[in-house]
């Protein structure tokens, strides 16, 4: 039974895919506790009334990104995780933290990665004309936003979209792809492979 960590900073909408996922579909997981870096954060409620463990580091009571990763690896590491997930965790995270949980560090970002990492990649994308955006999973290293790619979800840009119009339609798509993407590494079925991620079964590795 694999034992799931997962980081947020708000209302953890991908966090709380994940949690229902894992219930209904009888991974061979368990989401053991739900860490976020604002008390305030409203995935917390969520996580609570479901029975799993919560914690908070508050990153405002520590001076350098150091101490605050540092503290942030001794709660996970308590919690023994096979599966670190960050799901909207708003910290940008240092090299050592990175190292720590290589290859079992999964986030989410919502674009088709490498194109427009960062923020505000909804408004990048129709600047650019982009007709097609979406969503990636990937394991995270430490250059922001990069990392092997397990799975992307592609979204149409549509005549008149704006940003919350794009963001709202991408959601939807990572809802479904990021706990698809942890049930394969939970059920080991992805190979990384010279930095390409491999799903064993041949499934396709993008949502349409």
């Amino acid at each position: 039974m694999k034992r799931i960590v997962i980081l947020i900073s708000g209302r953890g909408s991908n966090m709380q895919a994940i949690v229902q996922q894992c219930a209904e579909r009888r991974w061979p997981a368990k989401v053991v506790a739900v860490i976020s870096n604002r008390p305030d954060a409203k995935g917390l409620a969520y996580a609570r009334e479901r029975g799993i463990e919560t914690a908070v580091v508050d990153h405002k009571a520590y001076g350098t990104r150091e101490a605050f990763d540092a503290a942030l690896a001794a709660v996970v590491d308590a919690c023994e995780p096979d599966l670190v997930v960050l799901a909207g965790f708003m910290r940008i995270l240092g090299t050592a933290f990175v190292q720590r949980y290589e290859g079992r560090l999964l986030n989410i970002h919502p674009s088709l990665l490498p194109a427009f990492p960062g923020l505000h990649t909804h408004r990048r994308a129709l600047d650019a004309g982009c007709k097609l955006v979406g969503a990636t999973v990937h394991f995270v290293t430490p250059e922001l936003d990069h990392g092997p790619i397990v799975l992307q979800s592609a979204v149409p840009v549509l005549p008149g979209d704006d940003e919350d119009a794009l963001a709202s339609r991408v959601l939807a798509t990572e809802h479904v792809i990021y706990p698809l993407a942890v049930r394969w590494f939970v059920e080991d079925r992805l190979a990384i492979e010279h930095g390409i991620v491999r799903q064993l079964d041949g499934a396709s590795q993008v949502l349409m």
